[in-house]
């Protein structure tokens, strides 16, 4: 009898749904996986580092040359004053001038002008130098004020002859004066290749040596006038 009653009881009762565990989910779609991209991605990434390792390993192969810091003229040498020392990538199949053979490179002579800015390569320079066709080097002793005081190698200049007229020529004739001054005209225009200061060191008398090319036919009248002090250097434009 009282079985039945606690059936009765239960029977009255709505069953309570049943819910699932907190650790219960639903699962998740796998994600889809791209090989491909992943490959390429570490390859981007090795070519990176390779790439940094590269440049690192080339900068650091440097060597240090001779540059030239002002214009040196065909058949001029290198010098402290005209040149310095940079450093620069070394590559086998450029032949530079190292900064540790520049006691051995001042010895030689340019082959051709040598703009300033240009690194020196060893093809620029030979141990005689070499005169184009049809021109001459003058040696000129020059005293203060034959020349002009900021004259320096590459400069175009005219040489004129200077003292060779006499006190009495003053009575000449205007048209005899002219004829004259003309003739004075050694050449109408050379090349600076050297200036040399004079070498007392003590006290500056304001002399300077200058090398000039000249055409050939003009050198006998050039160095004859020299060899008498009677030049004067002015520069001219250059062609």
């Amino acid at each position: 009898m009282k079985i039945q009653e606690r059936t009765g009881a239960g029977a009255g009762r709505s069953a309570a749904p049943v819910q699932p565990s907190v650790g219960d989910r639903l699962p998740s779609p796998p994600r889809e996986r791209k090989p491909a991209l992943a490959a390429l991605a570490v390859l981007l990434i090795l070519l990176g580092a390779l790439g940094a390792t590269m440049l690192v390993l080339r900068a650091g192969d440097r060597v240090e040359v001779v540059k030239v810091t002002a214009p040196i003229p065909a058949g001029g040498s290198i010098s402290k004053s005209n040149s310095t020392s940079v450093m620069v990538a070394d590559d086998p199949g450029i032949h530079y001038v190292k900064w540790e053979q520049f006691d051995t490179i001042k010895t030689y002579k340019a082959v051709s002008a040598i703009p300033a800015g240009s690194v020196v390569v060893g093809e620029m320079f030979a141990k005689e130098a070499k005169l184009p066709a049809g021109k001459a080097s003058v040696g000129v002793a020059l005293k203060e004020g034959q020349y002009p005081s900021d004259i320096k190698s590459g400069d175009s200049v005219a040489a004129y002859r200077v003292g060779t007229r006499s006190a009495g020529s003053s009575d000449a004739s205007d048209s005899d004066s002219s004829s004259s001054s003309s003739s004075n005209a050694l050449i109408a225009e050379a090349r600076v290749e050297i200036v040399t200061k004079d070498s007392d060191s003590t006290v500056s008398t304001g002399s300077k040596s200058l090398t000039l090319l000249v055409d050939e036919a003009d050198a006998a009248a050039l160095a004859s006038a020299a060899s008498a002090g009677e030049v004067a250097i002015v520069r001219v434009p250059g062609k």
